[in-house]
């Protein structure tokens, strides 16, 4: 038995506890003492089971950049990790601490959306309707065990290499709650797939998540695309053979960046932290002293978009030391015919409301 599982095997008990509390609180809201809050436009919840790393991002960007065309869309997340509290409407000139990273990322690709923060979807759906009465419709980022807020169309994540049929309650695994919450779901993403998904693959993970008849799966995987300097945006490069990097990141799973890189890189060296993890002092000195270390010539420091978010608080002392940090930017692609069937399946949703 190796240790992972050896692990996993001793946490059960906390995990159970854990389990038993969230079943209560499910539980609650299903027979009306907890009260859940209904609105009166659509909304859509975007979330997943585990506590990261299925790639909600991506897919938030997806949908407003696709909806933004035909509806007036806005974006309400929690700020995870940032130091504000209560609602905050996002700017493009905020900083990470102010609106956190995600919404800030999120912000900065469209500014003219609207992007707010707010500890409580049900208060915060409310108040951006109020600043912003052009909305036809709130996207709520990473709310699926936010049941305050029932959405009227509930997507969920789950990631092509650990489904959260492979995966434990916290803090024996990453689920946040039981499996059996993924049938709350209308719409189940399996996402980061290989770039050359079969029919097999497809059948296999639509036999092991076994969904309701009602529930839609769908197929996604990431598109990476040109590098470009933190400090200077205009600079890009697509790393290449001769190019030798080293990862910085604080984010949930790096496994499918790091296999996208092995095709592209010459070499790869991670510096890794917890999710959502703030940078402070030692941690860039270790950067630096990671990076000098390195022996070739052509060397750059690469990051995630969401983390850029993070370092660019630290703009002096990547400017002081002439680091070469890069961002990755990344987007969702749907696999076969998944795109235009995701799409109908939203448009229906979105014309049924009205009627």
């Amino acid at each position: 038995m190796s240790e992972d599982i050896v692990i996993r095997v001793l946490l059960l008990p906390l995990a159970l506890l854990y389990g038993i509390g969230v079943g209560i609180r499910n539980l609650l809201y299903r027979a009306g003492v907890l009260r859940s809050v209904r609105f009166d436009l659509p909304v859509i919840s975007v979330g997943n089971l585990s506590v990261g790393g299925a790639g909600k991002s991506p897919h938030i960007e997806y949908l407003l950049r696709w909806l933004d065309q035909y509806i007036g869309i806005a974006m309400l997340s929690r700020g995870y990790g940032r130091k504000t509290m209560g609602y905050r409407q996002v700017t493009t000139i905020d900083n990470a601490e102010q609106a956190g990273d995600e919404p800030l990322q999120i912000k900065r690709k469209f500014p003219d959306v609207p992007i707010s923060v707010s500890e409580s979807r049900a208060l915060g759906v409310p108040e951006v309707v109020k600043r912003n009465p052009e909305t036809q419709c709130v996207l709520l980022d990473d709310a699926f065990q936010h049941l305050s807020v029932t959405p009227g169309l509930n997507i969920l994540l789950t990631e092509f290499s650990r489904p959260f049929t492979r995966d434990w309650l916290l803090p024996a695994g990453r689920l946040r709650e039981w499996r059996h919450g993924s049938r709350r779901a209308d719409i189940i993403i399996v996402t980061k797939c290989p770039v050359a998904l079969t029919q097999q693959q497809r059948f296999n993970m639509l036999a092991e998540l076994d969904p309701y008849p009602r529930q839609r799966v769908y197929f996604s995987r990431y598109r990476y695309g040109t590098a470009y300097e933190l400090l200077r945006p205009d600079m890009r490069r697509d790393p290449d053979l001769d190019t030798h990097i080293l990862l910085v990141s604080a984010i949930a799973n790096t496994d499918y960046l790091l296999q996208h890189l092995g095709g592209v890189a010459g070499s790869v060296q991670t510096l890794e932290f917890e999710d959502h993890h703030y940078y402070e002092e030692p941690d860039l000195y270790e950067m630096l002293r990671r990076f000098e270390a390195m022996p070739q010539r052509n060397k750059i420091i690469l990051t995630t978009e969401k983390d850029a978010v993070r370092l660019e608080l630290h703009e002096k002392f990547l400017f002081e030391h002439n680091l070469p940090v890069f961002v990755l930017p990344v987007e969702v692609v749907f696999c076969d015919n998944d795109e235009a069937d995701l799409q109908a399946d939203v448009r229906r949703f979105l014309m049924d409301f009205k009627s």
